[in-house]
């Protein structure tokens, strides 16, 4: 879907939203309402996602592709949507231990299961349209994986798309697993994995889930992330979408995901600190 450009006066109040929603994440602040004009479209969205990374104090180690749901698809124009994971925010999980993942109090959280390509290969800046035999030709592992959906506004996922591209995807970190093997040969059907929060199953799936299987998520971001001039590159990892739900985790609570034939991952929600005062989040 073709979309104008911001204007001036709408990229000035992009960049005040992106630094409010900055500010409230390095402070472990909630914010009680989205700070400012909702975003109206993508391109908006990710203007203020990108005017968010320039004020992000780390780098980008790859990133999270979250689905749009049908009744959104019409207007937004795409059934995808990403958002940035900052290497800081990938943790590498324990088989033997509980990761530990960094919540703001009064805002948002949740855990996904997720499967995660790792790329052996850069990808071409230029390139914007990829399909998913394509971009299997880039990948050098497929893991499995907990992302930590989270933001300082608790009402996040209530605003819809757009709201959710401009604050990073909606995303908080990702906890990164084991390898599958023979992925290659192993329909997605196949790979199947279930969530529990505290004890209690909470979503059963597989990455059957993810509209036209993982590859097409990886596609999908290939193609967007090239077009924000922002090309994917060896060594990212790309997390391809919930496969069983989302989960809302407290503070105190303990996940975990157990996926046939490979990992089980556990992790525990705990209160985010400011970076503010030199403390790791």
């Amino acid at each position: 879907m073709s979309e104008a450009p911001a204007t001036s006066d709408t990229a000035a109040v992009g960049r005040a939203a992106a630094a409010r929603f900055v500010a409230a994440r390095l402070g472990a602040r909630a914010l009680s309402g989205y700070p400012g004009p909702l975003p109206q479209t993508l391109a908006e969205a990710y203007a203020r996602q990108d005017a968010a990374i320039a004020l992000w104090p780390d780098d980008i180690a790859g990133w999270k592709v979250g689905r749009i749901p049908d009744s959104w698809v019409t207007r937004m124009g795409e059934r995808f949507l990403v958002g940035p994971i900052f290497r800081d925010r990938l943790w590498q999980a324990r088989t033997d231990a509980v990761t530990h993942l960094p919540v703001i109090p009064g805002g948002f959280a949740a855990v996904e299961a997720e499967y995660v390509f790792v790329l052996a290969g850069s990808a071409p800046a230029a390139r914007t349209q990829w399909t998913a035999d394509e971009a299997a030709g880039l990948v050098a592992d497929l893991r499995v994986g907990i992302e930590l959906a989270g933001s300082p506004l608790a009402s996040i996922n209530d605003l819809g798309p757009a709201a959710i591209v401009s604050d990073f995807g909606n995303n908080g970190g990702l906890m990164l697993g084991g390898r599958i093997a023979r992925w290659r040969s192993r329909p997605p059907e196949a790979l199947t994995c279930q969530t529990s929060v505290d004890g209690n199953r909470v979503g059963l799936g597989s990455a059957a889930s993810i509209a036209g299987g993982p590859l097409a998520a990886l596609a999908f971001a290939l193609g967007c992330c090239a077009r924000r001039g922002r090309p994917l590159r060896a060594g990212d990892v790309v997390s391809t979408g919930a496969c069983t739900g989302i989960h809302p985790i407290r503070i105190g609570e303990e996940a975990s995901v157990t996926f046939a034939g490979s990992d089980e991952l556990r992790c525990r929600a705990v209160r985010a600190q400011s970076v503010e005062t030199g403390r790791a989040p």
